[in-house]
Order: C-alpha cells, then sequence, then structure tokens
C-alpha cells in the first residue's frame, strides 16, 4: 500500500497539472536537447520492446522509443489525458511513481528527468523489482550538478521551465542508491555538451568534443544502465537463473593447421552443465587437421560429442565462429582458439561466471597474470592495451583485453547480437568485436575472466601485427561513429 501524498507531493501534482497545457510549447523552445535526449534513448531501448516509462509526461519519449507495448505512468492527470490524446496507441495510467502498482513485467524501464522529484529515491529504484525480469534494463538519465547554475540562470531568462528545489544526486550517489536496491548498474556515461542548437557548431561539440575525457564530465546530461543484481534478495525467486547443471554447453573451435593441438584440445576441455559439446570449424588446413579431428571423433564417438565443420569459401575467424555458433545446440556458447594459449582448463570459470549471472558476456583478460616470454610479442602487447582503452571508453564498460578469444554468452543473447548486426555490419575478421559490439549495444553485463596466456607450442600465429593492428584502427573509428556519434 502506498503511503498518502505528502505536502512536497501535493505541491508537484499541482505544478506538473499547471504546467501541462504549456509543455509542449517548452517543448519546442528547447526542441534541441530533448531531441537528443530521445537519441539516446532510442539507442539504448531496441524497437518492439515492452517498456514503462515511470514520470512519462505527455508521452512523448514513450512513444519515439517505438515499443511493441508501451506503459506510461505519470502522478499528474493533466498531463496523462494530454498523453492519451497524442499517442491513443500506447497505454497511460495516472500513478505516482513512489507508491505505483503495476502486474506485469517489461524489458525496459526508463525514468528520464523524473529522480531529481522523487521524495523516495530507494523506495522508487526496490518498487521497480515489482516490474522486472531478470533481463530487464532501467535506463536513467538526470543532469550534471555541474549546470545546476547555468540552468538556474536559464529559468530567470524564461529559457527553461522552473523547477522546485531537486534531489541532489550525483551518479555516484545514484549508482549506490541503486545497488542498496538490488540494481547492477551495467554501463554509465554522459551526454550533450552544448544543449542548444547552432548549425555545425552543435555537432562538432555534441559529437566530436563531448566523448572526449575531461569534457565528458563537463556534459549536461547522465546517464546509466542497470539490471537485476541477480545475488540480490529481490531476484532470488523461481524467475531467477538457471542451476549451474540444468544448461548445457557448446565449445567452439576454430582451426586452420593446428593438427598438433587437436588431440589436446578434445582431451583437456573439461565437461560442463547438463551437456558439453565441441564444434570443430576448419578453415582449409592444410596439415591433416582435418583428419585429426575425424580421428578424434571416432575414438571418443561414446564419451565425447564432438562435431566437424568446414568452414568452406569462408575466411576468417569471425566467419568460423558464426557457423559455429549457428550449428551449436548449447544452452551456452563459448570460444576456445585451437592454439591453446589459454587452456581448456580455465573454461569452467567462465561457465560459472555466466550461470550464476555474475555476467551475461564473459570475456578472458590476457593481461593480469605474468605471461611466458613467448606468449604475446610487445608490440602486440602495446597495441592491446591501447585499444583496451579506446574500446572501454567507447563501450561505456571495463575491458582490458579486447583480443582475448575466449568469449563466452548464451544462446539466447548470441541470437539477439545476431538479429542487430545490421546495426554494425560484417566488418570484423576476428569476431572478437562483432560480439563486443553487439553485447555492449544490448546493454549486457560485460565481466572478465583473468586467464594465464601461455606460449604456442605448435603451428604459427595467424595474426599480422601491422595489418591487423590498421584493421583494429578502423573497427575503433566505426564504433566511435556508432556509439558516441549516434
Amino acid at each position: 500500500m502506498s503511503s498518502s501524498p505528502t505536502t512536497r507531493q501535493t505541491q508537484l501534482q499541482a505544478y506538473f497539472d499547471a504546467l501541462a497545457p504549456q509543455r509542449n510549447r517548452w517543448k519546442r523552445r528547447n526542441a534541441y536537447y530533448y531531441r537528443e535526449l530521445e537519441r539516446f534513448f532510442i539507442f539504448a531501448v531496441p524497437p518492439g520492446s515492452r517498456v514503462l516509462e515511470i514520470g512519462c509526461g505527455t508521452g512523448d519519449l514513450l512513444n519515439a522509443v517505438a515499443p511493441a507495448y508501451g506503459v506510461g505512468i505519470d502522478f499528474s492527470p493533466a498531463m496523462i489525458e494530454i498523453a492519451r490524446k497524442k499517442h491513443p496507441h500506447l497505454k497511460f495510467c495516472v500513478m505516482d511513481g513512489q507508491g505505483f502498482e503495476l502486474d506485469e513485467t517489461f524489458d525496459f524501464i526508463i525514468l528520464s528527468d523524473l529522480i531529481g522529484d522523487l521524495e523516495d529515491v530507494l523506495e522508487v529504484f526496490r518498487r521497480l523489482h515489482r516490474v522486472c525480469s531478470a533481463e530487464t534494463r532501467i535506463v536513467i538519465s538526470y543532469y550534471n550538478y555541474l549546470w545546476e547554475p547555468l540552468l538556474k540562470f536559464g529559468e530567470k531568462l524564461h529559457l527553461k521551465t522552473r523547477q522546485g528545489l531537486q534531489n541532489w544526486l550525483p551518479m555516484a550517489v545514484v549508482r549506490n542508491l541503486l545497488y542498496l536496491s538490488g540494481f547492477d548498474t551495467v554501463k554509465h556515461g554522459t551526454r550533450l555538451l552544448f544543449p542548444k542548437y547552432i548549425p555545425i557548431v552543435s555537432v562538432f561539440l555534441n559529437r566530436l568534443v563531448a566523448p572526449l575525457p575531461v569534457m565528458r564530465q563537463l556534459c549536461l546530461v547522465e546517464y546509466l544502465v542497470a539490471r537485476p543484481d541477480p545475488t540480490s534478495e529481490e531476484v532470488r525467486s523461481p524467475r531467477g537463473r538457471a542451476a549451474t547443471n540444468e544448461l548445457s554447453c557448446s565449445v567452439v573451435i576454430p582451426c586452420r593447421n593446428e593438427v598438433g593441438n587437436i588431440q589436446e584440445a578434445v582431451e583437456r576441455t573439461p565437461s560442463m552443465g547438463s551437456h558439453t559439446q565441441l564444434i570443430f570449424v576448419d578453415g582449409s588446413s592444410t596439415d591433416g587437421t582435418v583428419e585429426k579431428i575425424q580421428e578424434m571423433m571416432k575414438r571418443y564417438e561414446a564419451q565425447k560429442d564432438i562435431k566437424l565443420i568446414l568452414q568452406g569459401n569462408g575466411v576468417g575467424k569471425g566467419d568460423a565462429v558464426r557457423k559455429g555458433f549457428a550449428a551449436a545446440t548449447g544452452d551456452v556458447l563459448m570460444i576456445l582458439d585451437a592454439d591453446l594459449t589459454v587452456q581448456p582448463e580455465d573454461l569452467p570459470k567462465f561457465f560459472d561466471a555466466i550461470v550464476s549471472g555474475k555476467g551475461e558476456f564473459i570475456n578472458g583478460s590476457r593481461l593480469v597474470y605474468p605471461m611466458e616470454k613467448q606468449a604475446m610479442r610487445l608490440l602486440n602487447l602495446i597495441g592491446n592495451k591501447f585499444f583496451s582503452l579506446q574500446f572501454s571508453g567507447i563501450l561505456g564498460q571495463r575491458i582490458r583485453d579486447t583480443l582475448c578469444g575466449t568469449k563466452v554468452l548464451t544462446k539466447r543473447n548470441y541470437e539477439r547480437i545476431a538479429a542487430q548486426r545490421s546495426f554494425f555490419g560484417d566488418f570484423d575478421p576476428f569476431g572478437d568485436f562483432d560480439l563486443l559490439f553487439g553485447a555492449a549495444k544490448l546493454n549486457l553485463k560485460i565481466v572478465e575472466v583473468p586467464v594465464r596466456y601461455h606460449d604456442r607450442t605448435y603451428g604459427e600465429t595467424k595474426i599480422s601485427r601491422f595489418r591487423h593492428g590498421w584493421l583494429l584502427l578502423k573497427m575503433a573509428a566505426m564504433a566511435f561513429l556508432k556509439f558516441k556519434l549516434n
């Protein structure tokens, strides 16, 4: 049961009711700001999702994200009346965010420019669990408190609507409140250095300057994306994660001229979950790799599920991984490089991390433990650290080792990544960035598992430092374009 409205809530409701008839006029005066805010949410929320917006106002943002099923709630009857007229295909309800009651779950929950007006932010966050599934994403935007003097000055010049006293909520405080209420922050960032439109100038400042270090701390809009924390009491329910022994696993091993490593890959890969499948994808080997795989299939026919796929005309590890994943039957999909520089014995750590819900995309990191002398050449190491810093800033999640071949995700999330692949295009011969970019676009929680990186004992590396380094630079530029210039 929700408590009776406080004096502050009553005053806020009266304020927003009075503001409702003028809302469209104020939005037109600040059209660029609202358009840029919509751009962010359209990027963060895939079209066709089930979306709830709390504090929806007149419903324009909810409509902009094109939900298959959209519900907006607001405590202002006047705002809701306008929203229903403007967007009759969406559902709008007069409810207080402090005590809303809905008996359904959503893919995304939006709180845009709302938390500053809430009486009890922690209570609202806790209540969100009632409308969350294990995969729901909470998307929150709020203004950077450094802008408070400018915003107050704008109110005096009648450049924006007047607001009452707002909660002082830096994003670090918001993340802590989410943690206390059983949510885990997936990513956070900033946008919009210059909220007014001046041709060329606005685009230059907001697309190119705003993402830069230091400058991004000065942006007007702060945002974060969170998910229900699978370890919290609120999420430990029948809707929670499956037990480790309930899920099956497919390990995809791309290979080309790796005959000396095939037997070890088969014998050293542990059994995981309810069933473990090994899928070798061969890229036109000439050293007997295919024959060795076929030998292993016969030798271990009774003990292991081993499958061979010929890559055919396809080129590159990325193509091999896609073909392997397409043939996989496991609930959890893994990549293991055939050179065995990452030990197969480490794979259960990845499996446990994803089954427990600690992460939704598990990436190996070779840059934690000391390496054997020949495991990674100096230029490769420097390049890897450089690109890790670049991609961490672009994707909004910390990634220490972008090029570690061992990556793990569920089959369902891989299918979601594959379904949106056209957003990035078929650009990645390695396969690592296709998956990383897709996971970041879907707001999946990326977690890294440290692994020891060993010398290759057979065959030669397939990496060309300079040719592939140039490809990585192009992919970094493309990622910047897609994630920061959207």
